[in-house]
């Protein structure tokens, strides 16, 4: 596939970085040639040096016959510009366009973005996104990663093993037995660095990283089951008063209301300004790294100090200062991932990596086949899918135990109408099935597929 990425910032890095690992034709243009020229020398990708709205540079690289364009510059307009040049002129088949600002994804203004109105096929927003996985992290602290599926009816979470996991050195075949009635099922196992999917003779092992499908009624069930019982934070203080800080503070106050809240902002102007949109959040002005703001926060009666700043550093140094005054634990945003490695000896509880987020929503209209929906976990090593079946899928109709499923991938789940189910050998997928799988790199090839439509079909 011929892929055209308009930004080479660290949206559109992680992007290029995804796709040319798997053998795409990948051009990135960027009007910063420092940018270009980083990307291109770690890179596997060309590289031009020009504005993405422009017909002149889109020519060059290779518009003409590409299948799809990705706008992720950090203004909205270029993107959304970017876009409409690449169908009026070239054709691009799929459009793909950042959107930061809240004002053009306001409900009242959700018909927009659709065909008719412009040439975008799919819109994203890393902020909205990585807000949501937040929120996500912040209602299940047990979790080190939670994300929804099917109509949100079935999630993927990634659970830590302790040394009191009660289910360590446990065939996870006998944990089905165990518990019959419990809709989850582990799918994949991150060990000593390395990550595979999960066979039923598996047994898990202290310091493992599960990857487990199941239920969303059944989540706390699970993390109990793997020894984590800790409790929603109640009183939360978040470092960072921008997009990604000022929805999570929106939503937090729309649907916990028992929460009590409070916004560190280092700019006057935007705690001002958010202040006036928050109703019962309390935004103080100053740095998440002066100890004076965090005592006046009340930093030592705090369960939760979630970190958003644009800083990296500031986000890693709050974290630890929060920790060091009294704050029971630390949610952090870190965009550079060569910073991912140390945060447990610096004492950081849980981090979010913004990259994979948006990454993972740019994947599922890359894949082929009847993808509806692609998280990436462990930069890229594995995705957990969620594929629709169809009459012709050799999955159709026949009993698991029967299933000769390629290596590396395992069904945790499947979506029938409105109900969710747990495979087991005698499980039989039907056409228009929704599948939630895990599958490692290798095998995605594999799983495109498995749920492609087939000529016969037509």
């Amino acid at each position: 596939m011929k892929v055209i990425i308009c930004g080479a910032g660290q949206v559109g890095y992680g992007i290029a970085e995804q796709l040319s690992q798997e053998d795409n034709d990948v051009s990135v243009i960027d009007t910063s040639a420092a940018l270009v020229a980083a990307i291109t020398e770690t890179l596997d990708v060309k590289g031009y040096v020009g504005h993405g709205a422009h017909p002149d540079t889109l020519e060059k690289a290779g518009a003409e016959d590409a299948d799809m364009i990705i706008a992720v510059t950090l203004y909205d307009e270029v993107n959304i510009v970017a876009c409409e040049v690449a169908h009026a002129l070239f054709s691009v088949p799929t459009k793909i366009a950042r959107i930061r600002a809240q004002n053009y994804l306001k409900p009242e203004y959700a018909d927009l973005f659709n065909r008719q109105n412009m040439s975008i096929d799919v819109t994203i927003s890393p902020e909205v996104e990585v807000g949501k996985m937040v929120l996500r992290r912040i209602s299940f602290p047990g979790a080190t990663d939670v994300v929804r599926f099917a109509e949100d009816q079935i999630v993927m979470v990634a659970i830590e093993c302790m040394e009191d996991c009660p289910v360590i050195a446990t065939p996870l075949h006998q944990l089905s037995a165990l518990f019959p009635d419990l809709m989850a099922t582990v799918v994949g196992i991150f060990r000593n660095g390395g990550l595979t999917a999960a066979r039923s003779a598996d047994q898990l092992e202290v310091g493992d990283l599960a990857y487990v499908i199941c239920c969303r009624d059944h989540i706390r069930r699970t993390l109990g089951l793997f020894g984590h019982e800790e409790q929603e934070a109640r009183r939360i203080i978040i470092a960072g008063g921008g997009n990604i800080g000022h929805y999570v503070a929106q939503m937090i106050e729309e649907h916990q209301p028992r929460t009590r809240l409070k916004i560190i902002e280092s700019n006057r102007e935007r705690a001002v300004a958010i202040s006036e949109q928050l109703r019962n959040t309390i935004v103080l002005h100053g740095s998440a790294l002066d100890q004076n703001i965090l005592m006046q926060a009340d930093i030592q009666d705090t369960d939760l100090m979630v970190m958003l700043t644009n800083s990296d550093q500031i986000n890693i140094l709050g974290a630890v200062l929060s920790k060091s005054l009294g704050c029971k634990s630390n949610l952090v945003l870190i965009n550079s991932t060569s910073l991912h490695q140390i945060t447990d000896s610096v004492g950081i509880d849980a981090q979010i990596n913004p990259r994979a987020v948006t990454v993972s929503r740019v994947l599922q209209h890359v894949r082929k086949g009847r993808i509806r929906s692609v998280y990436a976990v462990q930069k890229g090593a594995a995705e957990v899918i969620e594929a629709e079946a169809l009459e012709t899928s050799p999955l159709v109709g026949r009993p698991f135990r029967d299933l000769d499923l390629p290596d590396g991938i395992r069904i945790g789940a499947i979506y029938r109408g409105d109900t969710v189910i747990r495979p087991d050998g005698d499980t039989r997928i039907k056409a228009r099935d929704r599948v939630v799988l895990f599958a490692t790199a290798d095998a995605v090839r594999d799983v495109e597929q498995l749920f492609r439509v087939s000529i016969q079909y037509f």
